[in-house]
């Protein structure tokens, strides 16, 4: 099944609710859902999606994610998985954004290195 953006942005309003407020300081823009999909691209097209991301720039700091991407990969998701698959997102989103206040990057480290493990074994086969 593919929701439509907006049931989406519905669940993605739920399902951000369920975060502790702490996590939200400092992030100005909050979340947001953008309609498009947003391929990775140093993959074939159709390979990769990126499904969030977390943004510091001159709008502030904020949490991105790809509703195009979602439906790309998730077409023969139920509700549920599609429920999952956001709060991993959002987990994943939130996790960057603490550790940037805090100064740390161990997840961008760990982000790299399964791309560079993906890349590789794309380039194997």
């Amino acid at each position: 099944m593919t929701p439509t953006y907006d049931q989406m942005g519905d669940w993605l309003e739920e399902i951000a609710g369920q975060f502790p407020e702490a996590f939200f300081q400092d992030l100005d823009g909050g979340i947001q859902l953008e309609e498009q999909a947003l391929p990775d691209p140093d993959f074939p097209p159709g390979e990769m999606y990126i499904m969030g991301e977390y943004v510091h720039d001159y709008l502030g700091r904020y949490i991105l994610l790809y509703y195009g991407s979602f439906a790309a990969l998730l077409s023969d998701e139920d509700e549920e998985g599609w429920k999952e698959e956001i709060f991993a997102t959002v987990a994943h989103e939130f996790t960057h954004h603490l550790e940037e206040t805090a100064g740390l990057h161990a997840l961008d480290d760990k982000d790299l290195e399964f791309l560079w493990e993906a890349l590789a074994e794309y380039e194997s086969e």
